[in-house]
């Protein structure tokens, strides 16, 4: 159980780029690192393209005007020249800026937590990748939701064959906000999600999709996948060639088929995140609206609904847990549960201990990488007919 004592020598002195007033990020980054006051501490923000907006909006979060930045560059040539300056930076700022922030803030010296999907394409992934390790710097992601720890539960029932042999799994992350484009045209967070210049080659495969595959993943991490369909569509016609729908199936390496829906024009759902994993000899489901809940069903036997925080639960998961049982979690605590893990990344690996990141389980610049690689099959299928890409390393090739 967490319960705020501190898991690091001391908190990181931390700072943010992006993530102001009109974001639709930036609390929940802040309330994840700050959750545990002992792992972060916000000194310094560069928060808006608008930069006195940006400043206005860090002295209403009660930080020092001084070190309100109306930029990422004068924010890390500045705080590069003091004692006390920040040592790692959040990066809340549009898809395509990400590359660009990202490698400045690593030949500064920085580590790095970037939103996602990481960057454009998977060779920038790799570049990225080359450029952390030399600087011996983390690169971590922010896939908020795969902080519920009843996704480590599932993964410890996958690992001990609590539902036998996989064959079966379907992924589902929809919602219905954007059944018209009247957000296209009013709101600046939506703007740029659907102009591929800044969003890069997909909207909800990139925005909502790649969680649930990050969250598939950690969930079943010997599963990969061996080929891919991908069918997307855009019903908002302006939207295009960005999706606003997609549908994607999957072969895995040991005979598995997956089915994965994403869409953000599902009109009426509020919450269609689900993930079901079916066995040979039973299934496991989780729902992100009831997300301290797991549904365990065994063929034959009555269904189970395992709750949050029980004492029968796998240790990996308890770990995890912040109310106890009687209280409800969420986001907020599933944000804060990733952003503890890349504190204590960061701090292993300022002293080097490799044991402890080996064996920590948190979307690191891999991950983000096999998001981005995912992402790029799925627009190449898509964009030559809907037709199956074999995974092959790094060159996809069509079948």
């Amino acid at each position: 159980m967490l319960n705020g004592e501190k898991k690091i020598a001391r908190p990181l002195r931390w700072g943010m780029i992006g993530g102001g007033r009109l974001s639709q990020v930036g609390y929940k980054h802040r309330t994840g690192a700050l959750r545990d006051h002992t792992a972060f501490q916000l000194l310094a923000g560069a928060f808006d393209i608008d930069a006195e907006r940006g400043k206005d909006f860090g002295v209403n979060i009660c930080m020092d005007e001084s070190r309100c930045y109306p930029d990422y560059k004068t924010m890390f040539a500045a705080e590069a020249k003091r004692e006390d300056g920040i040592e790692v930076v959040s990066i809340a700022t549009p898809n395509g800026t990400h590359y660009e922030i990202t490698k400045g803030a690593l030949e500064a010296g920085l580590h790095v937590i970037c939103e996602k999907p990481l960057f454009f394409t998977s060779e920038e992934g790799e570049e990225i990748k080359a450029l952390a390790e030399q600087k011996g710097k983390i690169v971590g992601v922010t896939y908020g939701f795969s902080g519920n720890q009843m996704l480590l539960q599932m993964r410890a029932m996958i690992e001990q064959g609590k539902i036998g042999e996989i064959r079966v799994v379907e992924l589902q992350y929809t919602h219905g906000f954007n059944a018209n484009d009247q957000a296209d045209k009013t709101s600046d967070a939506q703007k740029w999600r659907v102009d591929p210049k800044v969003a890069g080659p997909s909207f909800v495969l990139g925005d909502l999709s790649t969680h649930t595959y990050y969250m598939s993943q950690l969930i079943m991490p010997h599963m990969k996948i061996k080929k891919l369909l991908c069918d997307r569509q855009s019903f908002v016609g302006s939207r295009a060639p960005l999706e606003d729908n997609a549908f994607v199936m999957m072969h895995y390496e040991n005979g598995a088929v997956g089915r994965l829906w994403t869409s953000s024009i599902n009109a009426g759902c509020m919450d269609g995140h689900r993930i079901r994993i079916v066995g040979s000899k039973g299934s496991l489901e989780w729902w992100d609206n009831k997300g301290g809940e797991l549904k365990f069903e065994v063929q034959g036997e009555p269904s189970q609904t395992f709750i949050r925080a029980m004492p029968y639960l796998d240790e990996s998961c308890n770990a995890d847990e912040r109310l106890g049982a009687l209280h409800v979690e969420g986001l907020s605590d599933a944000w804060a549960n990733i952003y503890l893990k890349f504190a204590i990344a960061i701090d292993a690996k300022n002293r080097n201990d490799e044991e402890t990141l080996k064996n920590l389980v948190y979307p690191d610049i891999n991950a983000g990488i096999d998001g981005i690689r995912w992402i790029e099959n799925c627009v190449r299928s898509a964009d030559n007919g809907a037709v199956w890409v074999e995974i092959e390393n790094k060159n996809p090739q069509l079948v």
